[in-house]
């Protein structure tokens, strides 16, 4: 059996990449959200800090998949611009419906995350491929729950319309996600 020039036998080769497209991207996504947040809410707002704080996190986890894609040469998802409007548009539109808002949409994105995060530990560990990934994933799932965690505290769920809210964005993750792995 082959195997990629990291060490994965050539038929989970494509899943891994497949893997680290979509989570390049969602990082990605995540980083614009939080910049669309960011600009509305300005720097004076109360969750500033902690929105400062969690978009840092997202972009040292970006800048890590940018460095494994290259690395192994994984090609990006083509709607890489697409994802840039997009995730700023969602986080500027939250932000601009207030603070609870943006938190829902923090806690909507980040408990996709972690489902998507999980599952992609389920097939690694089933399948037992590319520790290397394994590790970035869970590694970086942790931060999405605390992510999620203190959105969660700061009063997501006071949100106007919190259920569905919520529902939608999550809705359009799962789906960004689907596209994302294939595009």
């Amino acid at each position: 059996m082959s195997a990629d020039r990291a060490g994965i036998p050539a038929k989970g080769q494509a899943n891994t990449e497949r893997m680290i497209r979509v989570d390049q991207a969602g990082e990605f996504g995540a980083t614009r959200i939080y910049a669309g947040q960011l600009a509305v809410m300005g720097d004076r707002h109360p969750l500033s800090a902690e929105i400062t704080a969690m978009a840092a996190q997202e972009d040292g986890h970006h800048e890590k998949f940018n460095a494994l894609m290259a690395r192994r040469g994984v090609r990006p998802t083509i709607l890489h611009p697409f994802w840039s409007a997009a995730g700023y548009a969602l986080g500027a539109g939250t932000a601009l419906i207030g603070p609870e808002a943006a938190m829902a949409c923090t806690a909507a994105v980040e408990t996709e995350i972690d489902k998507h995060y999980s599952d992609q530990l389920d097939e690694l560990e089933e399948n037992n491929t590319d520790p290397e990934l394994a590790a970035m994933i869970e590694e970086f799932r942790e931060d999405e729950r605390e992510h999620r965690d203190a959105a969660l505290a700061a009063g997501a769920e006071k949100a106007p319309a919190y259920p569905l809210l919520s529902g939608a964005i999550r809705l359009g993750c799962r789906v960004a996600i689907k596209l994302a792995e294939r595009v």
